[in-house]
């Protein structure tokens, strides 16, 4: 019987979840209906991938689009067509850049006006834990909240309202209470002890530059919060989930509460895997973040991590700001944050890939398998696979450089502008539809749709 399809994506080289295959994609109602190694029948729409590499879509599930209160920072409009031209097509929004930050259901219901017909990729959002909101942790889960973060050093924000750290008081009794409600708790992990007295001591002695930063949040601040924490997760139960590690010392910590037992996923960023400390020095404030960049031994440690698999995702952390808070002259009056969110698919597969020889399947299972698996979206999500959402992007792995007007996040200040790229995101498909064309732009109005957690597993 001759099959009639939406649409063909024919003659890629799909990555699957342990394999790569040459074959088409019939799609159906948004859905991915057949995988063969040819497909004959009738289609609305066929896309051409020979010579290309299909992957799935990224799943980013750690951005800050700054709405609401702060779309001078980004916006979402700006922040998911960003996404989309990187080859994303789901992204979790984080809960502190906003006015006001998602601690509350109200400010939730906001957050999802806002994002409602304005999003270019499919998008959830984390609440917050924060001191006094305990009892907002139910009603936010109720409302669909992927999970909820906190800080364990200072957040930044320094506007009223602003998101702020928990004490261990509020970390121990949040714990308890996302382990009641099944949840998960993501961490930035930095022990704001350490780090604000040795960024006091060192501001004092008039050491201001990038390096003087970069020590000024060492190695042993993360490694102590990330123990902290695993120590009262393990107390409580309550499921962990690092953001951004930036060194192997964490990531070993990490696999071994696992090992032990411990419901507990990582992530790392793009920027921790090519960029070093160095960066900070040559690029400039663009490569401020924190945790802070870290030494070529470090990085080399999280890439052999990733080859191991022990990093669960890779994520932007696209944190962007307007361009004055980028301009200081201290170090440590800079805004602490990379806007790289449209670069993440293309850096992890040509560095990992093509550089360093890594699987691709592997790869994609850290940018979106497990994303997926991990916040209750798979087999919907994260995998090209009979039955998920068509959600893909199209690769064409030959090198060319990153220009500054090839961005579409707001201010455009990332990093990696003259950066040669190994691979180039051709085509986004979300839901079946090419939402981004590389040569075309992006097709029609915003088409992203609010996503709830179906199915949680363990990675």
């Amino acid at each position: 019987m001759t099959q009639s399809f939406d649409t063909v994506i024919k003659g890629g080289h799909v990555v699957l979840r342990n394999e790569v295959r040459k074959l088409d994609i019939g799609i159906k109602d948004g859905v991915i209906a057949t995988l063969a190694e040819t497909l004959d029948g009738s289609a609305d729409s066929i896309i051409q991938a020979d010579g290309a590499t299909v992957v799935p879509g990224m799943i980013d599930i750690h951005v800050h689009l700054n709405e609401p209160g702060l779309a001078e920072w980004e916006g979402i409009p700006t922040g998911t067509a960003a996404l989309a031209a990187g080859g994303c097509t789901t992204c979790f929004d984080m809960p502190l850049n906003g006015l006001p930050p998602t601690t509350t259901t109200e400010a939730l219901a906001l957050k999802e006006s806002l994002a409602k017909d304005r999003s270019r990729v499919d998008y959830a959002f984390w609440g917050g834990l924060v001191p006094g909101n305990l009892e907002q942790l139910e009603p936010l889960a109720k409302q669909g909240v992927v999970g909820y973060k906190a800080f364990l050093s200072a957040a930044g924000g320094k506007q009223e309202g602003a998101f702020r750290e928990v004490d261990d008081t509020t970390l121990y009794a949040g714990m308890a209470e996302i382990a009641r409600l099944g949840k998960i708790l993501a961490l930035h992990a930095e022990s704001e002890q350490i780090v604000s007295a040795l960024a006091a001591h060192t501001i004092a002695s008039g050491r201001e530059s990038a390096l003087d930063y970069a020590r000024s949040r060492p190695v042993y601040a993360e490694v102590e919060a990330v123990k902290r924490a695993l120590f009262y997760a393990r107390l409580t139960g309550c499921a962990l989930h690092f953001v951004h590690i930036s060194t192997p010392e964490a990531v070993e910590e990490i696999c071994l509460a696992r090992a032990a037992g411990q419901d507990v996923t990582l992530e790392t960023c793009p920027h921790y895997l090519v960029l070093t400390e160095e960066a900070m020095r040559d690029i400039g404030p663009l490569a401020k973040c924190a945790p802070p960049l870290r030494t070529a031994r470090e990085q080399e440690g999280l890439w052999q991590a990733l080859g191991r698999g022990e990093i669960d995702m890779i994520t932007s952390d696209h944190s962007p700001c307007p361009p004055d808070m980028k301009t200081a002259s201290s170090w440590f009056e800079i805004w602490g944050g990379i806007s790289g969110a449209q670069s993440s698919l293309e850096l992890l597969l040509g560095e990992g890939h093509v550089r360093r020889g890594l699987p691709l399947p592997l790869l994609c299972r850290a940018l979106a398998t497990h994303p997926a698996e991990r916040f209750g979206l798979h087999p919907r999500k994260g995998e090209i696979t009979v039955g998920a959402d068509a959600d893909v992007a199209i690769v064409e792995f030959a090198p060319y450089v990153l220009e500054h007007g090839q961005l579409f996040d707001r201010h455009k200040q990332n990093p990696y502008v003259g950066r040669t790229m190994e691979c180039q995101v051709k085509q986004t498909v979300l839901r079946g539809t090419v939402v981004y064309d590389w040569e075309r732009g992006f097709a029609g109005s915003p088409q992203g749709l609010l996503l709830r957690e179906e199915r949680r597993v363990t990675i």
